[in-house]
């Protein structure tokens, strides 16, 4: 057996590893999204006829045996192992069920509508403050950067200690109630149809300019406070030291040894970012009323929807399990330092 063949026995083990843990992780929070939501003695059920018949200006007749049909119909009046079964069995197949609050929409067709407005919001800030705030961390932490900039990109790292969803009503005072640049909520305008149309986007980016900002000024702080502290750190490295003393041009320094070595730990966090992009930022979209993801959590948790909160909640272990799990695949081929072998 070859050296190479050696290497690729232990890197398929630790995969293999890795994905068991990646497995027993899902298995244990979709047990507990399973039991906690059951630990309040609430019956949702009930809360939604309740909440309808008080809508109606009224208490609804029979609401005792309706909200026994609706439990046999949602399989709540089966022993708890056997919901429990029925639950993990779904959770294979990716089916949520249908929602209590909703019905007869079904979780899936709830998280379909609301996935894209929360993936395209996030997803474009995520990367928009992770290359802005890599970059001008990775500027503050040189010591052969221009002085201006420490004038320019310094107010950037207090942003970080701003809370985004306070930026966010920030913004919406001096721009949308002062100002009246932008509107106050939504993700498009009031009694418009949603269509593949230039009038229809524009429309749409309008309302996520503000929603937008806010995540993208909260989230440069942060990302600047990282990369400055790892480009600080790796200036004392041996590999620079050799590097500097080569007589390497300052522009390649920059980029092929402070840089190349200090994102490193910068696109871990990216990874683990983008895991929680299909969580929604939940407070921004409540203050917005923006339709996505985090906006729909908070109204499945206002009417105790089990079943819309278990398949969010669900999504959200998922993604961010898998990021967790190819970061720790493809980790090792980032960066050689680190080993597969075992105990290294």
């Amino acid at each position: 057996m070859t050296f190479r063949d050696i290497l690729a026995s232990i890197y398929t083990n630790y995969i293999f590893r890795r994905f068991l843990f990646f497995l027993l992780i899902i298995w244990i929070a979709s047990t507990a999204i399973f039991l906690i939501p059951r630990l309040s003695g609430q019956d949702p059920v009930k809360e939604k006829l309740l909440l309808e018949a008080q809508r109606g200006g009224h208490m609804q007749a029979g609401l005792e045996e309706m909200a026994a049909e609706y439990s046999r119909k949602f399989g709540l009046d089966k022993p708890l192992l056997v919901q429990y079964g029925n639950y993990m069995a779904d959770l294979f197949r990716f089916d949520f069920g249908p929602s209590i609050a909703y019905f007869p929409k079904s979780v899936n067709s709830l998280i379909g509508d609301s996935v894209i407005w929360t993936f395209g919001l996030l997803a474009v800030c995520t990367f928009i403050a992770f290359f802005v705030g890599t970059i001008a961390g990775a500027l503050l932490g040189w010591p052969k950067s221009p002085n201006f900039l420490q004038y320019i990109f310094m107010p950037i790292l207090t942003l970080a200690a701003i809370p985004y969803y306070l930026l966010a009503l920030v913004l919406i005072y001096i721009f949308a109630f002062n100002l009246d640049w932008f509107p106050l909520f939504g993700g498009y305008a009031v009694a418009t149809l949603p269509e593949w149309s230039f009038n229809f986007a524009w429309d749409v980016v309008h309302h996520a300019v503000l929603p937008a900002s806010s995540i993208v000024l909260a989230s440069l702080g942060f990302w600047a406070l990282g990369m400055r502290g790892m480009m600080v750190t790796n200036q004392g490295e041996d590999f620079m030291i050799a590097a500097e003393a080569k007589g390497l041009r300052s522009i390649r320094l920059f980029f092929n040894y402070a840089v190349r070595n200090a994102v490193l730990p910068q696109t871990t966090a990216l990874a683990l970012s983008l895991g929680t992009v299909f969580t929604g930022s939940v407070l921004v979209e409540v203050i917005f009323r923006y339709p996505g993801l985090g906006n729909t959590l908070y109204q499945a948790i206002k009417l105790n929807d089990f079943f819309v909160i278990r398949g969010m909640i669900f999504i959200v272990i998922v993604t961010l399990g898998l990021a967790t799990f190819i970061i720790d695949v493809t980790y090792p081929l980032l960066d050689p330092r680190v080993s597969y072998k075992k105990g290294s």
